[in-house]
């Protein structure tokens, strides 16, 4: 009787000696290691992707919309003493005003002010700084030294004429700091100007009216030569102070506010124009 064939493999594997067995052996845990490794891997990947997904904040629709929107960007005055700089603002930004009762507070309380006059110089718009007594005001004066007849002193003046109006009741306070980046407001002393003036404002508002800014140029001498003695320092800081603060130029010579200050203090007028600046909200009245 003929036997029948057996498959190649497993004759192979009938023939192979015990000897033969051993690096197969051997080689199976390795095997089996690898894939255990493979498998955990895999796993710890999905793990963390689901544990940063749920660490993620959730974007709500509001947030999406708001997210990348660039903040306002202000320019800087470049025109004469009280120009006015705009700066563009997104949509929505302009609060809602009740015009109407604003013209009723104004009316009820223009009698011995100029506001009037102010009214007409800007097209019907008021502007003044936000509230700032909690976050007073950042004010930085440079010193002079090196320009023919600086005093020390003038310094001091100037200091005083912004505590002179704060000092009126208005929601308005001012801080002198050293570092000059760290102001919103810039006091700068020239010999003097080319034109017949000896102080000069320019501030720059928001596009609610808002004021967010100034440089204040005072003079040591007049336009002709003469040189300014600590009182004329503190009466034109006085004025130029108001100009920062939202004023403007009056008729009436008694005033400080007058265009060629006469007056060494603030008169009653510009008191009460002033108080009456800050009791009303910034902008037009049209």
């Amino acid at each position: 009787m003929v036997p029948t064939a057996v498959p190649s493999v497993l004759t192979a594997a009938l023939a192979m000696k015990r000897t033969d067995y051993l690096p197969l052996a051997l080689l199976l845990p390795v095997f089996g290691f690898v894939a255990y490794q493979t498998v955990r891997i895999r796993t710890s990947r999905v793990t963390a992707t689901s544990q940063a997904a749920a660490l993620a904040p959730t974007i709500t629709a509001k947030e999406k919309a708001t997210r990348g929107t660039p903040r306002a960007r202000v320019k800087r005055a470049t025109a004469d003493a009280g120009a006015v700089a705009h700066a563009s603002a997104g949509p929505g930004d302009v609060p809602a005003r009740d015009v109407a009762d604003i013209r009723r507070r104004l009316s009820m309380g223009e009698s011995g002010t100029y506001i009037d006059q102010i009214l007409a110089e800007r097209d019907s718009a008021l502007a003044r700084w936000p509230e700032r007594v909690a976050n007073p005001i950042r004010v930085w004066v440079a010193s002079g030294q090196g320009l023919p007849d600086w005093d020390p002193d003038f310094a001091s003046e100037v200091r005083a004429a912004f505590y002179e109006w704060s000092q009126l009741g208005i929601p308005v306070r001012f801080v002198f700091v050293v570092d000059s980046s760290a102001a919103e407001v810039h006091v700068n002393w020239i010999d003097h100007f080319s034109d017949p003036i000896s102080g000069k404002t320019l501030w720059a508002r928001d596009r609610n009216w808002w004021i967010i800014s100034a440089n204040i140029t005072l003079a040591l001498h007049h336009n002709g030569g003469e040189p300014l003695d600590a009182e004329a320092v503190k009466a034109i800081a006085l004025h130029e102070v108001g100009h920062l603060l939202g004023l403007d130029h009056t008729t009436d010579t008694l005033d400080i506010m007058t265009p060629r200050v006469r007056v060494r203090d603030l008169a009653a007028a510009d008191r009460a124009t002033m108080r009456l600046l800050y009791s009303l909200p910034p902008g037009s009245i049209k």
